[in-house]
């Protein structure tokens, strides 16, 4: 397994594994198979397993936690705080109040069965307490020997800036795909200029980039897609049509689609580190074959023909969401 380093020493897998949907957004859980799944992902080099507490909520981080037990060592383990959800699953809010930031690790810490978390990320930026504050309790978790590395996710330049002053910033956590190349804006040069590692999420568009999506009518109810814009109506046919063409491509380069949208992504910098989900083994298979795949400049610049910087039509989340991101 390739590896790459976030930040100033946080070496991990080149590409990780999200454990979001073996616990909720997408579908119907599946314990058993997840559990192999992470396992599998180990066997075959992948360290650097990435879940949070809302999560579920919560349920994600015993899951994982269960599943790391016997393998502790193998594990380069994030997780995050910040957005506070109640036991049934609804919402209470951003929250970056330091004695929180506090119950939360410890929380953490206990779900997972474990005594220190590789990277702690600050999941949304709560805008009624400065960011100093928030990053200071998180300065003392480190210093507590509870957590070894910081990180932010979907924050502003400035945030990010701010952040780092108080501690150092090891990775920004946000979207980024062919789908969504905000980033690529500010943020990628800001994470760069301060040397903090980039870990994209969602690198596939939520599953759009694969190829297998080809009607909205395939989403449950309890499938966060069904009431995301850029799955709706007529946005959900402009973006296929695009993800028509990335699969065009793939054909003709003898990979999936899945699998050149991931080896774009990975060839934007040797400091981003893609957490693409699942929760099924093939996928996670096939996942981890795009780190063989070499792109020349040519299948760039096709790449760069097809879907450039803002071809995606519909905001990635909904209206409410949307505000907590790049805060």
């Amino acid at each position: 397994m390739k590896t790459r380093t976030l930040g100033q020493g946080l070496v991990v897998s080149a590409e990780g594994l999200g454990c979001m949907g073996m616990s909720q957004s997408y579908g119907p859980a599946d314990d058993t198979e997840s559990i192999a799944t992470i396992h599998r992902a180990l066997d075959l080099g992948v360290t650097f397993l990435d879940t949070a507490d809302m999560y579920g909520p919560f349920v994600n981080e015993q899951l994982v936690g269960r599943a790391i037990a016997s393998r502790r060592p193998e594990v380069v383990l994030a997780t995050k705080f910040g957005n506070e959800r109640r036991p049934d699953g609804s919402f209470v809010g951003v929250n970056g109040h330091p004695d929180y930031v506090r119950s939360a690790c410890d929380a953490s810490l206990a779900r997972l069965g474990v005594d220190v978390i590789d990277l702690y990320y600050q999941h949304r930026v709560d805008t009624t307490v400065a960011v100093e504050e928030t990053w200071g309790a998180m300065s003392e978790l480190v210093a507590a020997g509870k957590v070894r590395h910081l990180g932010i996710s979907e924050a502003a330049p400035a945030t990010i800036r701010r952040a780092h002053t108080v501690h150092p910033v090891t990775a920004l956590q946000s979207e980024y795909s062919l789908f969504t190349r905000e980033p690529e804006d500010e943020i990628l040069a800001t994470v760069r200029e301060l040397g903090i590692g980039f870990v994209p999420y969602s690198p596939l568009g939520r599953g759009f980039l694969s190829g297998t999506i080809t009607s909205p009518d395939q989403f449950g109810d309890t499938d966060f897609r069904k009431f995301s814009p850029r799955f709706q109506g007529a946005n959900f046919d402009r973006n296929l049509a695009v993800v028509d063409k990335v699969a065009e491509l793939a054909e003709k380069k003898g990979v999936t689609a899945s699998q050149l949208a991931l080896a774009w992504v990975l060839a934007q910098g040797d400091d981003i580190v893609p957490i693409p989900g699942t929760k099924r083994r093939t996928y996670l298979e096939e996942n981890i074959a795009a780190l063989d795949i070499e792109l020349s400049p040519s299948d760039l610049a096709a790449i760069e023909e097809v879907a450039p910087l803002g071809v995606a039509t519909g905001n990635r989340y909904p209206d409410e969401h949307m505000a907590r991101v790049n805060v």
